[in-house]
C-alpha cells in the first residue's frame, strides 16, 4: 500500500495499518496503539490510515485529537470524541460505537490519547480489547506513551532510518536541494525525528540551506518537538527534574553514546540535595551497570534546551568541580562558561592531544574555538576540531565545522584537511591538487603539516595511476625533519619507479626492518613489503598497522589498515583470509564515509571471488569498484576490477572474453599492478587464439611477456619466475614447452601456492591432452584438481575436472551430481560439449573452448542429441540447466 502522505521509512508501520483496515473492511475489528516520542510521525501515521480509508469509501472515521486540558475533566475525552454527557460503561461505549457505523465499518482515530482523562483512556481501552470477529469497529490510538492501554497490539515507530531521513528533506527542500554540508548537519541534528527535521527546514532560508551564508549554531526550528520531550517530564516533582538535569549535562564530556558516570551523577545529586537517584527515574532514564542512559537520547537535548542558561551553567559547574583537573572537568567547564574565555580555550586547545582519541580532541577543540575570542585563532581552532573528526571517520562534521570556520583562503590546515576528506570520497586528482597547495601554504610555518599534505597527495597520485604525480609528490618531502622510515621509504619508491631497482630495494628494505609503531609507518611498511615483493613481511605489517589503528581510535585510518592487510593476503595467495579483512574494511569504509577505499575493497572482494566464489559474486564486486572508480579517477581500482572478470572469465572457460578486458589494461592498465595481470592476458590470448605460439614479431601478446620478463627482474615475489615461465611455455614452439612447464613447476614447488600452481598444471596437462598425450595428462591434471580443491577454487576445480574427464579419467566433482545423472551415458568429450552447449555457446565458441574443429563438435552434438532423446538446444539446456 503507498502511503497518500508519502511517508517515509515507515513501510512496517504501513504494512500493520494496511492489515488492520483490510480486516475492517473484511468487517473484523481490532485495534493498535502508536506509541512514540513526540515528533516521531504518529500524527501522519493516523491521517494516512483515515486517508485510506475515506479513499475505499468503506465507512465513516472517527478523528480526533486529544487537548492537554482534557487530562483533568472526567470523560472529556469521549465527549470529544462522541459527544456523551458523561460516564459510559465499555459494553455501552462498545454499542455506541456501532450504531455511529451504522453497520459500515468505522475506524476511531485518538490523536495524543496520552492526554485524555485517565477515565476515558480506561473505557476506550475497555472497548478495545473486545473487538474482533464480526465487529465493525477498528481503534487506532497515538500516544506518547502506553499508559492505560496494557494488553493491546502496540506498535512503536523509531527514527528514520539515513535514507528514509534523506528521502523526507528533499521533499522538504523541493528542486531546491540542499548543499550536501547543509544537509549533514540538518540530518545529524534531527537524529532521525521527522518532526524535528521539518521544523529545521523549515526555519533555513534559501541562501542557507544552498550553502551561500552560514548556518547559524545550534540551528534553530526544533523548540517545539524539544519542548515537548521536555513537558513530558514537566509533571514530575521538582526534585526528579533536577535529577534528570543533571544526567543530562553529565553527558558532555562523555563519548556519544556511552552514557553518563553513574557514581558521578549520584555525588552530584547528594551535593545539589536531590534525594532521588538515578533508579527512582527509570521512566525516563536507563541504568547499565555503571552508566546512566536516557531512553529517549532527544530528552536530553531537550531537558538542556528547556532549563534556565543559568540554572543549566550552574549544573556543569557542579559537575566540574566534582570532576579530577583535566579533560572531562575542562568540557564541563566550558559547558559552564557564559562568554569568551582565552584561558579556558588554551587549556581545551592543549587537553585536546594524543593519547585522547580523535573523537575526544575534535570535542575540546570545538569547545575551544567557541570559547576564543579572536576571529583567526576561532577559525583555525575549528579547523583543527575538522581534521580531527575527520579521523575519528566522521566527514559530515568536519565539513560541517570547515564551513564554520570561516577560514580565509590562504589557511593551509583548512585546505589540508579538504583535500584528506576528497582523498576519501571524491575525485583523486582533485584530492592531489588540494594537498599539493595546501603542502605550499603549510611548508613555511608547519613542515610537519606540509610533510602529511605531500604524502596525502602521493597516496592520491597512486590510487589515481599517475606515476610522475606520485614521483612529484615524494620529491617534495624535504629530508629534513622527516620520520626515521620516511626517507627510505621516499627515496626506495621514487628510485624503484625510476629504474634503479637494487638501490630502491635495499632502502626499502630498510623501511620493514625499521621496528615502527606510528599506524601510517606500518601502512608505508607494508606498501614497501608489496613493491619488493616480500608478501608475508606486507602481511606482517599490514596486521601491526590494523593493530595500532584500533588502539589510536583513528576510525578514518581503519578501512584504509583493513584495505592494505586484504591486499596484501591476496597477493600471498590466501584468499580466505583476504576476503574476510576486506569485508570487513568495506563496512568500516561505509561506517566512516569512505567511497573511495570502498571501491578498493570491492575490487579486492571480486579478485577473491573470482577464485572462491564464482562469476556472479565476482561481477557484483567488480561492478561496485568499477562504479565508484570511474567518476573518481580511482585508475588502480579499475585495474584490480577488471583483472578480477577476467580472471572468472578464465575459470568459466571464456578466453576470448578474458583476453578482449585484459589487452587494453596491460598496457594501460595502473602502473604499480598492470603487470600481475600478464599471465591471465597471455593464458586468454593463447586459448583463444590470439597469439602465435612463437615468441618473436610485434605480436603484443609476446611484448607483454617481454615487459613481465622486465618486471620479474625487479620484484622478489616468489610467484613470478613461475608464472614467468609459463608464460613462456604457452608461447613456446612445441618442442619447448614442455620443458618450460617443467620450468614452472619447479619454481612453483620452491614458491608454494595451491592456486598458481595448480593453474599451471592445468594448462600442461591440457597441453598433453590436446597432442592426444592423454595418460600422461592425467597426473597434472588431477593435482590441479586436487590443488584448486584445497585452495577453495570451484569453478577451477570444474574446469580441472572437465579435462580430466576429456583426457578419460572417472571423475565427479563436487556440485555436480545434478548433472551427471543425464550425462552418465555420454563419453567425456560428449559430456563437454553438451555442457558448453547447454550453457549457450556456438559450435565455433565450443571448438575454441576445446581445442577441437567445428566438425568434431558437430558430430558429437549429432550423437549427444540422440543418447539423451532431446531436439534441440534450447531442450538440451533445459535438461541439463539445474545441474551446471
Amino acid at each position: 500500500m503507498r502511503s497518500p502522505l508519502r511517508l517515509y521509512g515507515r513501510s512496517g508501520e504501513i504494512a500493520a495499518l494496511d492489515a488492520l483496515l483490510t480486516r475492517l473492511h473484511h468487517g473484523d475489528g481490532g485495534a493498535l496503539v502508536l506509541t512514540a516520542p513526540p515528533g516521531s510521525g504518529r500524527t501522519a501515521l493516523l491521517a494516512h490510515a483515515a486517508a485510506t480509508h475515506r479513499d475505499r469509501e468503506a465507512g465513516p472515521v472517527l478523528h480526533v485529537v486529544a487537548a492537554p486540558g482534557e487530562r483533568w475533566m472526567p470523560y472529556s475525552g469521549l465527549h470529544a470524541l462522541l459527544g456523551t454527557p458523561g460516564p459510559v460503561p465499555p459494553d455501552g461505549l462498545l454499542a455506541l460505537l456501532r450504531r455511529t457505523g451504522g453497520g459500515r465499518p468505522l475506524l476511531v482515530c485518538v490523536d495524543d490519547a496520552h492526554l485524555w482523562d485517565p477515565d476515558s483512556r480506561a473505557a476506550l481501552a475497555s472497548a478495545a480489547r473486545r473487538l474482533g470477529p464480526g465487529t465493525p469497529v477498528a481503534v487506532l490510538i497515538a500516544a506518547g506513551d502506553g499508559a492505560g492501554f496494557a494488553g493491546l497490539p502496540a506498535l512503536r515507530p523509531g527514527p528514520l532510518d539515513d535514507e528514509a531521513a534523506a528521502a523526507l528533506l528533499d521533499r522538504l527542500t523541493g528542486a531546491d536541494r540542499a548543499d550536501p554540508v547543509v544537509r549533514g548537519e540538518v540530518l545529524r541534528e534531527a537524529a532521525g525525528n521527522p518532526g524535528l527535521l521539518t521544523g529545521l527546514t523549515a526555519r533555513l532560508t534559501p541562501a542557507q540551506l544552498a550553502g551561500r551564508t552560514p548556518l547559524p549554531h545550534p540551528l534553530p526550528g526544533g523548540e517545539e518537538v524539544l519542548a515537548a520531550h521536555a513537558d513530558r517530564v514537566g509533571h514530575l516533582p521538582a526534585a526528579s527534574r533536577t535529577l534528570l538535569l543533571i544526567a543530562a549535562a553529565a553527558h558532555a564530556h562523555e563519548p556519544e553514546g556511552a552514557g553518563a558516570d553513574l557514581a558521578l551523577v549520584r555525588r552530584a545529586a547528594a551535593s545539589a540535595a536531590v534525594p532521588h537517584t538515578p533508579g527512582r527515574a527509570t521512566g525516563v532514564l536507563r541504568l547499565a551497570g555503571d552508566r546512566v542512559h536516557f531512553g529517549e537520547p532527544l530528552m536530553r537535548r531537550a531537558l538542556l534546551h528547556r532549563a534556565p542558561p543559568d540554572r543549566r551553567r550552574a549544573v556543569h559547574a557542579l559537575l566540574a568541580g566534582l570532576l579530577a583537573p583535566g579533560y572531562a572537568a575542562l568540557i564541563q567547564r566550558a559547558c559552564a562558561s557564559p562568554g569568551p574565555d582565552a584561558p579556558l580555550a588554551a587549556a581545551l586547545e592543549a587537553a585536546a592531544a594524543p593519547p585522547r582519541p580523535p573523537a575526544d580532541r575534535a570535542t575540546a577543540l570545538v569547545h575551544a574555538a567557541a570559547l576564543t575570542p579572536d576571529e583567526a585563532d576561532r577559525a583555525c581552532r575549528f579547523a583543527a576540531a575538522a581534521e580531527q573528526y575527520r579521523l575519528a571517520g566522521d566527514p559530515g562534521r568536519a565539513r560541517a565545522l570547515l564551513a564554520r570556520a570561516a577560514a580565509p583562503p590562504g589557511h593551509g590546515p583548512a585546505h589540508r584537511t579538504r583535500g584528506l576528506l576528497a582523498l576519501a570520497d571524491g575525485p583523486a586528482p582533485d584530492a592531489q591538487e588540494a594537498l599539493l597547495t595546501a603542502a605550499a601554504l603549510l611548508a613555511p610555518h608547519d613542515p610537519g603539516g606540509a610533510r602529511d599534505a605531500l604524502l596525502g597527495a602521493a597516496e592520491a597520485a597512486w590510487a589515481a595511476g599517475d606515476a610522475l604525480g606520485y614521483l612529484d609528490a615524494l620529491t617534495r618531502i624535504p629530508a629534513d625533519g622527516a620520520d626515521r622510515d620516511l626517507v627510505p621509504y621516499r627515496d626506495g619508491m621514487c628510485a624503484v619507479l625510476r629504474g634503479r631497482i637494487g638501490a630502491g630495494h635495499l632502502l626499502l628494505r630498510r623501511c620493514l626492518d625499521s621496528g615502527a609503531r606510528d599506524p601510517a609507518a606500518l601502512l608505508r611498511a607494508g606498501a614497501a613489503g608489496l613493491v619488493l615483493g616480500d608478501l608475508d613481511a606486507a602481511c606482517r605489517a599490514g596486521a601491526r598497522a590494523l593493530a595500532a589503528v584500533t588502539a589510536s581510535g583513528a576510525e578514518a585510518l581503519l578501512p584504509q589498515a583493513l584495505e592494505h592487510l586484504a591486499y596484501a593476503e591476496l597477493r600471498a595467495g590466501r584468499h580466505a583470509r583476504a576476503r574476510a579483512h576486506a569485508l570487513d574494511g568495506l563496512r568500516a569504509a561505509r561506517r566512516t564515509g569512505r567511497p573511495n577505499t570502498a571501491a578498493h575493497l570491492h575490487a579486492v572482494l571480486a579478485l577473491a571471488a573470482s577464485v572462491e566464489s564464482g562469476a556472479r559474486e565476482c561481477a557484483a564486486h567488480a561492478g561496485a569498484a568499477l562504479a565508484g572508480a570511474a567518476p573518481h579517477g580511482l585508475v588502480q581500482a579499475e585495474t584490480l576490477a577488471t583483472w578480477a572478470l577476467a580472471r572468472a572469465d578464465l575459470a568459466a572457460g571464456r578466453p576470448a572474453e578474458a583476453a578482449a578486458r585484459l589487452a587494453p589494461l596491460v598496457r594501460r592498465g595502473h602502473f604499480a599492478t598492470r603487470m600481475l595481470a600478464v599471465p591471465c592476458y597471455v593464458e586468454a590470448s593463447v586459448l583463444a587464439g590470439r597469439a602465435a605460439v612463437r615468441g618473436g614479431g610485434a605480436d603484443p601478446v609476446a611484448e607483454a611477456v617481454a615487459e613481465f620478463a622486465v618486471w620479474a627482474t625487479r620484484t622478489t615475489d616468489p610467484q613470478v619466475p613461475a608464472q614467468l615461465a609459463r608464460c613462456r611455455a604457452l608461447l613456446a614452439p612445441e618442442g619447448e614447452a614442455a620443458g618450460r612447464y617443467g620450468e614452472a613447476l619447479a619454481h612453483h614447488d620452491r614458491a608454494g601456492g595451491d592456486f598458481e600452481q595448480a593453474r599451471t598444471r592445468l594448462l600442461f596437462g591440457s597441453w598433453l591432452r590436446r597432442r592426444r598425450r592423454t595418460r600422461e595428462a592425467r597426473e597434472p591434471l588431477r593435482d590441479a584438481l586436487v590443488g584448486f580443491e584445497r585452495c577453495g577454487a570451484p569453478a577451477w576445480a570444474a574446469r580441472a575436472s572437465g579435462e580430466l574427464r576429456a583426457a578419460g579419467a572417472a571423475v565427479d566433482p563436487p556440485g555436480c551430481a545434478g548433472a551427471a545423472a543425464p550425462l552418465a551415458g555420454l563419453t567425456p568429450q560428449q559430456a563437454r560439449i553438451a555442457r558448453c552447449v547447454a550453457e549457450g555457446a556456438t559450435n565455433r565458441e565450443v571448438a575454441r573452448r576445446l581445442s577441437v574443429s567445428t566438425r568434431t563438435v558437430d558430430h558429437h552434438l549429432r550423437n549427444v542429441f540422440a543418447a539423451l532423446g532431446v531436439r534441440s538446444r534450447t531442450e538440451l539446456a533445459g535438461l541439463l540447466g539445474n545441474g551446471l
